[in-house]
């Protein structure tokens, strides 16, 4: 068991950095792979939407079931799908939209300012991304590590799809903090922590529910994770894929992401 929570921590703790990944990107590159992203973003939905209607929200209906009868158990996993796409609504609904991390960025905009201590409102804005994504980030976390602790494979690919989203949100942090400041180390070290919230949420997932996790904490988790996952994948990836894209690029994306994680699934059968 212990070794079961070490890997979800681990995985979550990628999955949170990967915003230092995309603040990376913003420094080493001179133009945003836009075809690439786009494609990353379309697949990273696919294997989110597919992987919480076919796997986690039958999984959670199941344990419901099992532990409340049919009825019961079925109203009970619709109720935690909702709430959980409830929760991160609210959650959205109130973040600043000028702070919002889905309002993306391009690494073209890293241009070192003449004067940046002219600007503090950059700042101000970069810094407010940075915590906006660290709260958004939160339920991201428990749902990558609850995923973990039940099944290690499915928890893989959801760090992974979780993981390539994070990286144009290290992006949006990245490009007004360095504009505002001319500086990289404070660019970077913003975006690395923003993304340690996910880490954060799945440690205090750990503190919090796993004393308490039998078939109905676990079934209406699970429920809830599909939720979120869910609307993530369409209020925020797939727009985000769309704007980036090129041609069909992101619909591709998409659709390899649902035939890789069914590909997956039907190999650990």
């Amino acid at each position: 068991m212990t070794e079961n929570v070490l890997f979800a921590l681990g995985l979550t703790l990628f999955a949170g950095l990967a915003t230092g990944i995309g603040s990376i990107l913003a420094f080493f590159t001179s133009r945003t792979n836009t075809k690439f992203l786009s494609f990353a973003l379309g697949f990273s939905a696919g294997v989110m939407i597919y992987v919480s209607m076919i796997e986690i929200f039958i999984k959670a209906k199941d344990a419901l079931i099992s532990a409340m009868g049919n009825v019961t158990g079925n109203w009970a996993t619709v109720g935690g799908f909702f709430g959980g796409i409830l929760l991160i609504a609210i959650i959205d609904k109130f973040i600043p939209k000028q702070s919002n991390p889905h309002e993306l960025k391009r690494v073209e905009e890293m241009k070192k300012p003449e004067n940046p201590a002219t600007d503090p409102a950059l700042l101000k804005m970069g810094t407010f991304t940075a915590l906006a994504i660290a709260i958004h980030n939160f339920p991201e976390g428990i749902a990558t590590f609850t995923s973990a602790i039940q099944d290690p494979a499915l928890g893989v690919a959801i760090a992974a799809a979780i993981a390539i989203h994070n990286i144009p949100e290290g992006i949006a942090v990245s490009v007004p903090v360095y504009f505002a400041t001319g500086s990289k180390k404070k660019a970077f070290k913003l975006s690395f922590l923003s993304g340690l919230s996910e880490p954060i949420g799945a440690f205090i997932a750990y503190l919090v529910l796993m004393p308490f996790l039998n078939d109905i904490m676990f079934g209406i988790i699970f429920a809830a994770v599909a939720g979120i996952m869910v609307f993530i994948s369409l209020d925020e990836l797939l727009p985000a894929a769309k704007k980036y894209d090129e041609a069909h690029t992101s619909i591709y994306g998409l659709i390899g992401g649902m035939a890789v994680m069914a590909l997956s699934l039907l190999l650990f059968l």
